[in-house]
């Protein structure tokens, strides 16, 4: 299944990736909605984010994720998208969606698979700012452990 997607997620994209993981014995779903909000960073709003990914690395890389989720938890299913491209304030950048007999496995799953994305997964994100300025952070992959930027090349 692809990750990544350059469409927006709509909030009916969010209920039937419940309902598609959701098997009769399952005893937890738990949704984690990653909306673009309109921080103020010092006098400036954001107004979108955009994303970028090295496209086949981030699908291998939330691939390696979700397995090692489902190897650490026992959990029924598990449905993942990310946006990629422009993403205006009040929309979906991200959902996890993960089933499991348990809530604490279901959270615990989710939770796991959000920090590692944004820690590992190869995708950029741009902040535009009301006044007209941005300003790019990358992944936590990208850095050492000094917190120097590597170049991509």
């Amino acid at each position: 299944m692809p990750y990544l997607t350059r469409h927006i997620i709509a909030w009916e994209r969010v209920a039937a990736l419940g309902r598609g993981t959701t098997p009769r014995a399952c005893g937890a779903v738990v949704t984690f909605v990653g909306v673009v909000r309109p921080d103020d960073d010092g006098g400036r709003t954001v107004v979108a984010l955009d994303y970028e990914a090295y496209d086949a690395m981030a699908e291998d890389q939330i691939d390696r994720l979700v397995t090692e989720a489902q190897d650490r938890w026992p959990l029924d299913a598990v449905e993942l998208e990310h946006r990629v491209g422009p993403v205006e304030v009040g929309q979906i950048s991200v959902v996890i969606v993960v089933a499991a007999q348990h809530r604490a496995d279901a959270y615990a799953a989710s939770m796991f698979l959000m920090d590692e994305i944004k820690r590992v997964v190869p995708i950029w994100k741009h902040t535009r700012y009301d006044d007209g300025t941005s300003e790019w952070a990358m992944c936590a992959s990208a850095m050492d452990p000094l917190g120097a930027m590597h170049a991509h090349v």
